[in-house]
């Protein structure tokens, strides 16, 4: 049994969280809305669940640390504000971050962790709701390969895939490269399917037609039936994906690199929330077609 602090029972967090206390038997939980901890206890009875209101006994408490929270500023909270965690870390802990952040904060974060003999990896993690309830995340790691092999094993636990990537930061720049293509083929499978709809072709032949090809991918296999239902209430937020592609567009400004398709649907979302539906599934860029919306 080991010593895991989690940080963060939210969408992805909480469904993580629970893997790792099924295979544990034990989990200390921390969140800023304490409900969601008493949730979480509540739903996993019958194990070792503490609840933690203060990073500083968490930190002294637990050996292996996780943390899925929202951006940049709130991982500069939970690890270097006065009350963060590195304040009391001991050495040899390690921190494993699931958070899409900057590739700036997890360098920032795995120096200075490094100082206090402890050991950062940043591990962005791709699947949505779905994998991260079923245990199917696809996680993209950067940081020290030694350490990262020694902390395998944990991240098995709720993944279906582990790719380390290199240095730290990298874990990042790759979840970027996937929200770039992510958002792409859902702008691309939104206009198909409008295409479709206006022209009355049956869904069930269509899709029978195209995802057996080249038109094929995850986004098709599990929203296109939902997306011409007009559903939208599950999965990842539009909320979160125009945070992703704000970090994606402003990392390639730094290297000057030409985004122009992701600049633009980073407008279609900033519309969609405009309109209301910045919880709606990002597959929801295909309301903005329909011009009853």
């Amino acid at each position: 049994m080991k010593n895991i602090a989690f940080i963060g029972l939210g969408t992805m967090g909480f469904p993580i969280a629970s893997h790792l206390v099924k295979q544990n038997q034990k989990i200390t939980i921390y969140n800023r809305n304490i409900k969601k901890c008493h949730n979480f206890k509540k739903n996993f009875k019958k194990y070792n669940i503490i609840i933690e209101d203060n990073l500083f006994s968490l930190a002294k408490n637990n050996q292996y640390i996780f943390s899925c929270v929202g951006n940049d500023d709130d991982l500069r909270e939970i690890y270097f504000s006065k009350t963060g965690i590195i304040n009391e870390i001991k050495p040899n802990s390690y921190i494993i971050d699931h958070t899409t952040v900057s590739s700036e904060i997890s360098i920032e974060s795995f120096i200075k962790f490094k100082k206090k003999n402890c050991f950062f990896i940043d591990a962005p993690v791709s699947g949505g709701e779905i994998g991260a309830k079923n245990g199917t995340l696809s996680i993209m790691v950067g940081g020290d390969k030694k350490i990262y092999s020694k902390l395998r094993k944990l991240l098995d636990i709720y993944s279906k895939s582990i790719t380390y990537m290199g240095k730290s930061g990298n874990g990042q720049l790759t979840k970027m490269v996937n929200q770039i293509c992510v958002a792409g083929i859902i702008q691309g499978l939104s206009e198909g399917l409008n295409f479709a709809k206006q022209k009355k072709l049956s869904f069930n032949e269509l899709f029978d037609a195209v995802s057996n090809g080249a038109a094929q991918s995850w986004q098709m296999d599990n929203r296109a039936s939902t997306m011409w239902l007009d559903k939208f209430k599950f999965g990842f937020m539009n909320k979160w994906m125009k945070k992703d592609l704000i970090i994606a567009l402003k990392e390639a400004k730094k290297s000057d690199i030409l985004l122009p398709c992701t600049e633009e649907i980073l407008k279609f979302y900033e519309q969609l929330i405009f309109k209301g539906y910045g919880d709606f599934d990002t597959s929801s860029l295909i309301k903005l077609l329909n011009k009853k919306n």
